[in-house]
């Protein structure tokens, strides 16, 4: 994965709350295992009548929602069952970003995962972008704010650890401490015991090297897939 520190571009802006996984992406097309292709079926039972043509009131299928990178949606998005398909799906269709005034745990930490970026606002900066479809934006992760055209920002929170392993190319669910200080602690033995959370294995002991925690900041390091 891609290290991420800005995320630019305009937004598409879907004005519904309660936006749940399902919806982002249905049941029926969660067979496939493979992350591509699956932005056409993304939001499929708003975009396409029974037919299967295309709804031209729908959002997505608006001329100016091509090439936005930023969706801003409703409160509570991503809630309803676990699917890592709903992120992979968002991110074949051009988003880097989802946008609301709250996001759903489980959906927040697969995006985390997938390298998609969830920013929760502040409500009054929500809602100047959901009156604006198409407004440019840049989304800093270093700085953790979002700033509108007319140079006003608006901060949002992130997981520090998250944000970390981010910023350097790691996914972050997969990017974890190590129980070893990298300077001033203590030196790993053949009888230590391993990572204490998630069960990972000592630094350096194999192809997939976690995160060190220096006396100063988390460094991750990117993970190669298995």
């Amino acid at each position: 994965m891609d290290p991420i520190r800005l995320v630019r571009g305009r937004t598409a802006v879907l004005p519904r709350a309660n936006i749940d996984t399902d919806q982002i992406i249905p049941a029926r097309f969660l067979k496939t295992t493979v992350r591509t292709g699956l932005g056409k079926s993304l939001f499929a039972d708003w975009r396409y009548d029974a037919t299967g043509s295309p709804r031209p009131d729908f959002a997505l299928n608006r001329p100016e929602a091509a090439g936005c990178t930023v969706l801003v949606a409703g409160d509570n998005f991503g809630c309803g069952s676990s699917r890592e398909h709903a992120p992979w799906a968002l991110l074949d269709f051009g988003f880097r970003a989802v946008v609301a005034t709250s996001i759903a745990d489980i959906f927040r930490n697969n995006a985390l995962k997938n390298g998609l970026l969830p920013v929760v606002l502040d409500p009054a900066t929500h809602q100047r972008l959901l009156a604006a479809p198409g407004a440019e934006v840049a989304i800093d992760l270093e700085s953790r704010t979002l700033a509108l055209a007319d140079g006003t920002r608006a901060s949002f929170p992130i997981d520090g650890f998250a944000r970390t392993c981010l910023l350097n190319g790691a996914p972050a669910p997969r990017c974890r401490p190590s129980p070893w200080r990298s300077a001033g602690g203590p030196t790993p033995s053949s009888s230590a015991p391993s990572a204490a959370r998630g069960g990972g294995r000592r630094p350096g002991s194999g192809p997939s090297r976690g995160c060190s925690r220096s006396a100063r900041s988390w460094a991750c390091s990117p993970i190669s897939a298995r």
